[in-house]
C-alpha cells in the first residue's frame, strides 16, 4: 500500500507544473489580447465614421441647394420684370425736365417758318433761287431791248481795215486804270446797240455769265504776227450771236450792249491783250481801227 502512494505523488507534482505553465501561457495571451485591438473593434470604428461623412455630405449639398434655390424662389415671388429698354429710352426716362408756368401757348410750326436742312431741300432751294435770278435777268434784258432802237442784225462794222471799232455812236467812259483796277475801256451806249468783232478770229468764250463781266465774248486773233485777244463784256442777256469755236470775220455782229454782271449802266466793257499782256484798248483802237 505504501508504493502506490509513492508513485502517485510524483504525478501530482507534474500535473501541478503543467497547470502552472498553462496558467502563465493563458495570462500572457490575455495580456497580448488586451494590448492589441481585437479584429471586431476596427469594423465598429469604420461604421461610426461612415455615417458622420454621410451627414456632412448631406449638409453641404443642402447648403448649396438653399443658396441657389432661395434667390430663385424669391425672384419668382416678386412682381413681373419690366420689358427690356433701349439706351435711348433709358436716357429719355432719366432726362431732367423743367416745367415753367407761363401764359405761353404751343404753336405748331409751319413749313414756311424754317429753312431747308437736308441736301435735297438745299439743292431745290438753290435751283429755285437760280431760276428766279434767270427770270429777273430775262425781264431786265427784255426791258433793255424794248428801250433800245431797232437793230438790223445783218449790219457789220463800217470800214475795210483788219481792225475795226467794236461799237459806234458811243460816249467814252472810264479808261484803263481809271477808278481803281480797271483793265479796259467803257464805251457807253443805249441798251441794244450792236457790238462787232474788232478783228477776225476764233471765238474762245461765249457765256451768259462770265464772272463780273456778265454776258461776255472773248475772241482770239492773229494780227501782224502777234497773238491778240479782245473781250466784250456786260452784253444783254440772250443777245450773243456767236458760240465758242466759231470763226468770225472783222466787224461781224456778236451781240448787243447791255448792263449785266458788275454794271450799273448800259455800256460795252472792252479789253485788249497782246501776247497775254494787257494794253490800253483805247489807244490800240485809235492806232489800228479803220
Amino acid at each position: 500500500m505504501a508504493e502506490p502512494q509513492g508513485e502517485q505523488a510524483p504525478l501530482t507534482r507534474r500535473g501541478r507544473a503543467r497547470a502552472s505553465l498553462k496558467k502563465r501561457a493563458t495570462a500572457v495571451t490575455a495580456r497580448r489580447t488586451a494590448a492589441a485591438p481585437t479584429p471586431a473593434a476596427k469594423p465598429a470604428a469604420g461604421k461610426a465614421r461612415k455615417p458622420m461623412r454621410t451627414v456632412a455630405t448631406f449638409a453641404i449639398v443642402g447648403g448649396l441647394v438653399a443658396t441657389v434655390a432661395l434667390p430663385a424662389y424669391a425672384a419668382s415671388t416678386q412682381l413681373p420684370v419690366e420689358e427690356a429698354q433701349t439706351l435711348q429710352q433709358i436716357a429719355a426716362n432719366d432726362a431732367q425736365s423743367l416745367v415753367v408756368a407761363s401764359d405761353a401757348t404751343a404753336t405748331e410750326l409751319e413749313r414756311s417758318s424754317y429753312s431747308a436742312t437736308t441736301e435735297d431741300e438745299i439743292a431745290k432751294q438753290k435751283a429755285a433761287e437760280a431760276a428766279l435770278a434767270r427770270a429777273k435777268a430775262q425781264a431786265a434784258a427784255a426791258a433793255s431791248l424794248s428801250a433800245a432802237p431797232p437793230v438790223n442784225v445783218s449790219l457789220t462794222a463800217p470800214g475795210t481795215g483788219e481792225v475795226r471799232w467794236p461799237i459806234h455812236n458811243f460816249t467814252k467812259g472810264r479808261g484803263l486804270g481809271d477808278s481803281g483796277y480797271h483793265q479796259g475801256v467803257d464805251l457807253l451806249a443805249p441798251g441794244g446797240t450792236p457790238l462787232y468783232a474788232a478783228a477776225g478770229g476764233v471765238v474762245r468764250l461765249s457765256s451768259e455769265g462770265y464772272f463780273g463781266y456778265g454776258v461776255a465774248v472773248i475772241i482770239d486773233h492773229v494780227i501782224a504776227g502777234q497773238r491778240v485777244s479782245t473781250l466784250y463784256g456786260h452784253m444783254t442777256y440772250g443777245s450773243r450771236q456767236v458760240v465758242a469755236g466759231q470763226t468770225v470775220a472783222p466787224g461781224q455782229l456778236i451781240g448787243l450792249v447791255g448792263s449785266t454782271g458788275s454794271s450799273t449802266a448800259n455800256h460795252l466793257h472792252f479789253e485788249v491783250r497782246i501776247n497775254n499782256s494787257i494794253v490800253d484798248p483805247w489807244a490800240w483802237l485809235q492806232a489800228n481801227a479803220g
